[in-house]
């Protein structure tokens, strides 16, 4: 089953991602398609959508980047059936700080996704990163892993403008750190 790592990313807030992630990754579930979201926003907001809380200290995707918790023991069950989820909280804003020594720190989300030595992740058919509103190193982090991107744009005259500096990162991460990172393209939010 070939598995698809899509990251859906904009650096504006409030456009859609958090909810184009929970809808496209909740349709899909309920065709069959066995899905999971990996919420990478501090704000934990794919997390409560998806019925769980953003206040669980152990069970995130903070602890799993620092190494702490394995991928099997992190994801859980969200309240779609057939739809995963490593969930989020605010410890992974200081994440960007902490490894801040570590130079392969944009290539960490990628190394546990590939180093899956269980095969756990085999499962899914369909991984979504949900990013946060920001170019940070977790946007950077997502990009990195993922085969695709999504950009939810707001039909809004300055929501274009911000495309700009989003266009010239992810060309940027093309050329430096994943030449094979395609688009879905641009979904119209809020129309």
């Amino acid at each position: 089953m070939a598995r698809s790592i899509i990251s859906v990313i904009n650096q504006k807030g409030g456009v859609g991602k958090t909810t184009t992630v929970i809808n496209l990754a909740t349709a899909l579930a309920i065709k069959g398609k066995k899905t999971l979201v990996i919420d990478l926003d501090p704000q934990g907001n794919a997390t409560t959508g998806l019925g769980r809380s953003n206040n669980d200290e152990d069970k995130s995707i903070y602890n799993l980047l620092i190494g702490k918790i394995s991928i099997k023991k992190v994801v859980q069950q969200s309240s779609v059936p057939g739809l995963d989820l490593i969930g989020s909280n605010v410890n992974l804003s200081g994440l960007e700080v902490e490894t801040a020594n570590d130079a392969n720190r944009a290539f960490l989300l990628k190394e546990i996704l590939k180093n899956d030595v269980d095969g756990y992740l085999k499962r899914y058919e369909n991984i979504f990163i949900d990013c946060p509103p920001s170019l940070s190193l977790l946007t950077v982090m997502s990009l990195v892993a993922a085969d695709e991107l999504l950009i939810p744009l707001q039909t809004e005259f300055f929501a274009l403008e911000g495309i700009t500096q989003l266009v010239k990162t992810i060309d940027r991460i093309k050329i430096n750190l994943n030449p094979g990172l395609g688009s879905r393209g641009v979904l119209l939010t809020m129309f």
